[in-house]
């Protein structure tokens, strides 16, 4: 299985330009990234009368959406837990969340001084390193927000050697 590292803290922090920027990073190195956006609405991808719409809304659990170099499912009573999402990513080297900051695994928590400047996951045993543009001491590493290869160092070494 794929190592999964969740890239959390409050809204509007920076948490996908953080994505955006560390992806080609390691992809640049080699390593085949997936990534999981959480989100605690309920979304719907397909539009409406199309023919894969139909195809739910007649009653199909799973219903996969294929064209030449793309794939898309939509998937019933999904529990969206990262256990469960797992299996779609076994062929990749790292999985990288924005959101679940519940989640039992690795996190690296954005702090943006215009938002906030406090870590929100302070006590989390998980949160393994914290990319901010505030000055703070933590007992994680800090990285700036723009130190992307540093951050690309840090989880190569300890989460993709």
């Amino acid at each position: 299985m794929a190592p999964i590292i969740c890239i959390v803290g409050r809204s509007q922090t920076g948490k996908t330009t953080l994505i955006e920027k560390l992806i080609p990073v390691l992809k640049g190195r080699g390593y085949r990234i997936g990534t999981i956006k959480h989100s605690h609405h309920i979304f719907d991808f397909d539009k409406t009368g199309k023919d894969s719409w139909r195809h739910k809304d007649a009653g199909a659990e799973t219903v996969i959406i294929a064209s030449p170099g793309k794939i898309a499912m939509v998937k019933n009573d999904h529990e969206g837990t990262l256990e469960s999402l797992q299996k779609f990513f076994d062929d990749l080297d790292l999985v990288i969340t924005e959101g679940y900051k519940g989640a039992e695994n690795p996190k690296i928590e954005v702090v943006r001084a215009a938002r906030h400047q406090e870590v929100l996951l302070a006590d989390d045993r998980n949160l393994i390193a914290v990319a901010t543009d505030v000055e703070m001491v933590m007992e994680v590493p800090v990285f700036g927000l723009e130190d992307i290869d540093p951050l690309a160092d840090f989880i190569e070494k300890n989460y993709l050697s």
